[in-house]
């Protein structure tokens, strides 16, 4: 049986001599200056109290400007800020130039300091983990999130904010024009595999935050399931799709009956034509080895998704994420009043778009002022913090059906095997607003554009 190594036993993984290379590089040589800000270190990374207090001095003179961070500016700087006996005095500082076998290793010693410094913080993560399993105020999976979140943090550095100069910017924004000129490819984020849409949003953008929304039966979950299945079975870019609906089973039958195109009752019935079978085999065939990842669970709660979300994210590299729909997403605090949870859920969503850095489209329904009419943000139910989180609202609108004169008294009425939707852009951040004009196939629950607008 492996033997159990207390982390209390032990010091901190740290390297001193590489802290001190580090310092004496970038008091040696302005560009290892510059390095090191590149990598992101900051005063915390170094283990030594002394050295942070170096690196404290250094980076308020960069912050400054006009003085170079060299022995005789951090000297006068550590007294200014009374903090040179911290720092070892003024011998430890004019010390570290001795140490440094060549500045130009800064990008090896940077990244040492920030390996070292990372596993500290691992460390301290895994003595928080046993406080908060210890606190009996908490849930389990309150304390998963919060781990978690770290965790990712960790791993992706979001802890660092830096201010970037508008040349810096300026430069990165002329390589993506360039580019596009070059490509000529209007599209700048993934294609939800209908042009006129995409012309109008140049497709889903990283970080965004995208509500559909519909009144129920409209089409709103067969029109995500055609938008996932073209990202990931035609496009092979890796999907996840959140159904909080319906069954893992019932979400593959209807992407069978729409990539087949056999009716889905009939799949459901098992009353299939010889010819509807082999298309069902081909159509499986053609699915079976898509990164399309399906994540079935009734009543969700809003740390639980967000948990799957960075799984998915981090073990799947999953680049789109789709919510069948943001009104079963149950919030741990049941008690507050439902368009506060809603409101929470909206922002948390908002924010794992961001953390994630890929898309978060969310299906929503309409409040019941949407039915049969033009569906304004006004609709959206019950929050108005939704209309605001959202980077992109996309609403589905269909006509009332028309009666027959021999069936004008009648309540229902047979649906159409096409119905003639509208796919509305409400609203959109960075964009044109406006329609687009789609045709739904009922009975393979597909949308498919109509021929010429």
């Amino acid at each position: 049986m492996a033997q159990t190594v207390f982390a209390r036993d032990k010091t901190p993984p740290h390297d001193d001599e590489l802290e001190r290379a580090t310092l004496g590089s970038v008091l040696e040589d302005s560009e290892a200056l510059a390095a090191a800000i590149q990598a992101h270190l900051r005063p915390e990374d170094f283990y030594s109290r002394a050295n942070q207090r170096i690196f404290e001095a250094i980076k308020s003179l960069d912050d400054k400007g006009g003085l170079r961070p060299d022995i005789q500016t951090v000297v006068q700087e550590l007294k200014r800020l009374g903090k040179l006996d911290e720092a070892g005095g003024a011998s430890y500082v004019s010390g570290l130039t001795t140490v440094i076998p060549s500045s130009a290793n800064i990008d090896y010693y940077a990244q040492m300091v920030k390996n070292y410094s990372l596993k500290r913080s691992l460390l301290k993560v895994a003595s928080q983990i046993g406080v908060k399993a210890y606190d009996e105020s908490k849930d389990s999976r309150e304390v998963l999130e919060e781990v978690q979140q770290i965790i990712f943090e960790l791993t992706d550095d979001r802890q660092v904010i830096s201010a970037r100069k508008i040349s810096d910017v300026l430069k990165e924004t002329i390589d993506i024009i360039d580019h596009a000129r070059k490509t000529k490819n209007p599209i700048t984020g993934i294609s939800s595999g209908f042009d006129k849409l995409d012309q109008l949003t140049s497709g889903f953008q990283r970080d965004e935050f995208i509500i559909l929304g519909a009144r129920p039966s409209v089409g709103k979950t067969a029109l995500a399931l055609n938008m996932a299945a073209h990202i990931a079975f035609h496009k092979k870019i890796p999907a996840a799709f959140f159904s909080l609906e319906m069954s893992g089973i019932a979400l593959v039958q209807r992407l069978i009956s729409s990539e087949a195109v056999v009716q889905a009752q009939n799949l459901r019935s098992g009353y299939l034509s010889g010819s509807d079978y082999k298309k069902i085999v081909d159509s499986m065939g053609i699915i079976y080895d898509t990164p399309f990842y399906i994540i079935d669970m009734p009543n969700m709660k809003l740390l639980d998704l967000r948990a799957q979300a960075r799984k998915q994210r981090s073990q799947q590299n999953v680049e789109i994420i789709f919510i069948d729909y943001l009104g079963l997403i149950a919030h741990e605090n049941s008690s507050l009043p439902r368009y506060e949870q809603i409101s929470e859920i909206s922002r948390s969503l908002k924010s794992l778009a961001r953390e994630l850095h890929i898309p978060v489209v969310v299906l929503c329904q309409l409040n019941r002022d949407a039915q049969w009419e033009t569906p304004t943000l006004a609709n959206l139910r019950d929050s108005g913090s939704i209309e605001q989180d959202a980077d992109l609202v996309l609403f589905l609108n269909r006509e009332p059906p028309k009666k027959n004169k021999k069936d004008k008294d009648e309540e229902n009425q047979a649906p159409l095997d096409v119905v003639p939707t509208d796919l509305i852009i409400a609203k959109q951040r960075n964009g044109p607003i406006g329609a687009v004009k789609l045709l739904f196939e009922s009975k393979v629950a597909r949308f498919l554009p109509v021929a010429k607008e």
